[in-house]
């Protein structure tokens, strides 16, 4: 087991051994303190010598603090955005939670329309991921097929459903969805 702490960890954003270069660091600059006391002490060392010891001891502590700083702040950072991705993932399945009907009488009511407009199966899942807002471009990546059979397909479900394009059918589908609503 290493000298790492439990949140380092590349997916954390942060810095795996962090805190064990630190703690290293910290060490160099105690080692190079007892170091310059007894150089001094013994008398063993010129100025010259003590004062490049005790910078290089100075700058190793004040880099291992520095360091530690930044971590205790990246952790907290870290701990934060977890709480509030938290709190979003709750939203989002409270949300789905309380639409899920309606969602199903909307995808239900979007399937009975394709139907009306006798879209093929490949042009009802076109259909789909061109609500979704997904460009020609995924789609053709996401259905392993060429961009430019997308775009046919594409052309095909704006003939058949009378629309000129990819907005009017996002507003078919959307525009009472999302009109304002009424005082009561």
């Amino acid at each position: 087991m290493g000298l790492t702490h439990p949140n380092d960890h590349p997916t954390d954003g942060g810095w795996p051994g962090g805190r064990a270069l630190a703690l290293a660091l910290l060490v160099v600059a105690g080692l190079l303190a007892v170091d310059l006391a007894m150089d001094r002490f013994l008398r063993s060392a010129g100025w010259g010598h003590l004062l490049i010891e005790g910078l290089t001891a100075c700058l190793a502590l004040g880099m291992g603090l520095g360091l530690l700083r930044a971590l205790r702040a990246r952790d907290r950072d870290v701990l934060r955005l977890r709480r509030d991705l938290a709190a979003e993932q709750a939203e989002a399945h409270r949300w789905r939670q309380e639409a899920a009907g309606l969602l199903r009488g909307l995808s239900e009511a979007i399937d009975g329309q394709f139907e009306r407009w006798a879209l093929t199966e490949a042009e009802r899942e076109v259909a789909l991921l061109l609500l979704k807002g997904l460009s020609t471009r995924d789609i053709a990546a996401l259905r392993e097929t060429r961009e430019a059979t997308v775009r046919q397909q594409a052309q095909a479900i704006y003939r058949k459903a009378g629309l000129e394009g990819r907005a009017e059918l996002s507003a078919f589908f959307l525009e009472d969805l999302l009109a304002p609503r009424t005082p009561h």
